[in-house]
């Protein structure tokens, strides 16, 4: 993120000698990204954070592609992913490309077993059901319905939920997640007529320090490959940092809404952006207010992306049968829009209570077998008349 964060005891100066009140060495790790080019922050260890003692083993977890070209828009019962224990097998990828995969899960126990660590992606969660705290190497970060975690690659982390009924949309990306540059200016400050700001993003609040030595399991995601490493520190033993690189949270209900007199596009739901997907949120808002406004959206042609939405909560005004969890895909190709009745029937409405989260890649999604699942594949016949 574009601004400065501090946590803990940092020396004066950096790349200096920095000693705790005993008379040890702390050890300055650069947390960094894009080679010395991107966002970094500056960390200091109790211990060195290079101790590996053992590889236990390493397994596949590619996600298995069902249809590798789609052209059929399809319909994902989201609520429909089968419960499970362990945090990182209940993470089940439905769609892919090379930049980015789209994952539901719904764990049901916290992670505290071992630590993980993505060191492919940056991860944007959203919370759809649950509360907890996600606990990192650079500190805490408590969660609840409607939260974006956003927790760049190579963060350490493990999870607390306080039940077992959570339920998740994740975003792994290829690329680092960035606010959107249009609401910046050239000093990275987000501008007024952003939907946010700074007071909005979260970053950790609360730094645990630990010295122990042991043997603890991180589980290393690279290039689709778990890897069971065995360090003989413990991971969060920060007891300082600061910079621009570190996990942060943003609510959905602080996204404010940008409207008009006649019907805004997609782009104005910005959320997150990336060199190859954005992220928009729709939140409760009021409709266009131009005397002849159809709220609505209208038909459009996905020519240059698949869009992908996400159904939290609300009345979809563009879509009939909606639920909770239900995931829509709209590939690049084809035109959709408004299901047959509902342009009408927006007409003269006042205001939505919608709630959704859309992801539009710049790249064809692939389908995987876990998507297949719990896919109605009748819903491209959706916008028929009912005399056709």
């Amino acid at each position: 993120m574009p601004f400065y964060q501090k946590l803990g005891n940092t020396p004066e100066k950096k790349h200096t000698i920095f000693k705790s009140e005993k008379g040890d060495f702390y050890y300055e790790e650069l947390f960094g990204t894009i080679g010395f080019d991107g966002m970094s922050s500056l960390l200091y260890h109790t211990q060195r954070p290079t101790q590996v003692k053992d590889i236990l083993k390493s397994y596949d977890v590619a996600p298995k592609i069902a249809v590798e070209k789609n052209m059929k828009s399809l319909s994902l019962h989201g609520f429909n992913i089968t419960p499970i224990d362990d945090f990182l097998e209940s993470r089940k990828i439905i769609l892919a490309n090379s930049d980015c995969y789209i994952v539901l899960a719904a764990p049901k126990k916290s992670l505290r077993d071992y630590f993980y660590k993505n060191t492919d992606s940056d991860e944007v969660i959203f919370v759809h059901k649950g509360t907890g705290k996600l606990r990192t190497h650079l500190g805490n970060i408590d969660f609840k319905y409607g939260d974006y975690i956003v927790i760049p690659r190579g963060i350490i982390y493990q999870i607390d939920f306080d039940t077992e009924d959570n339920r998740l949309f994740i975003v792994e990306s290829k690329s680092p997640v960035y606010t959107p540059k249009r609401y910046r200016n050239w000093f990275g400050q987000l501008l007024e007529h952003a939907p946010y700001c700074e007071r909005d993003l979260h970053p950790p609040f609360e730094l645990e320090t630990h010295n122990e030595i042991g043997d603890f399991i991180i589980k290393v995601k690279k290039q689709d490959t778990i890897h069971e490493y065995v360090y003989a520190a413990h991971p969060f033993s920060v007891v300082g940092w600061d910079g621009y690189n570190f996990p942060y949270k943003f609510s959905i209900h602080d996204f404010e809404p940008i409207t008009g007199r006649i019907h805004q596009p997609p782009p104005v739901h910005q959320t997150f952006e990336t060199n190859a997907f954005v992220i928009c949120s729709f939140v409760p808002r009021l409709y266009d207010y131009h005397p002849n406004a159809i709220p609505a959206p209208y038909h459009h042609s996905n020519i240059d992306s698949d869009e992908v939405l996400y159904y939290v909560a609300g009345d979809f005004m563009s879509r009939n049968n909606v639920e909770k969890g239900q995931i829509t895909l709209h590939p690049a190709g084809i035109p959709h829009g408004p299901h047959p009745g509902t342009m009408e029937k927006s007409i003269g409405k006042k205001e939505t209570q919608e709630l959704a989260v859309m992801v539009d890649t710049f790249k064809p999604l692939m389908v995987t077998e876990e998507a297949m699942k719990i896919a109605d594949e009748t819903y491209y016949q959706s916008w028929l008349d009912n005399n056709n």
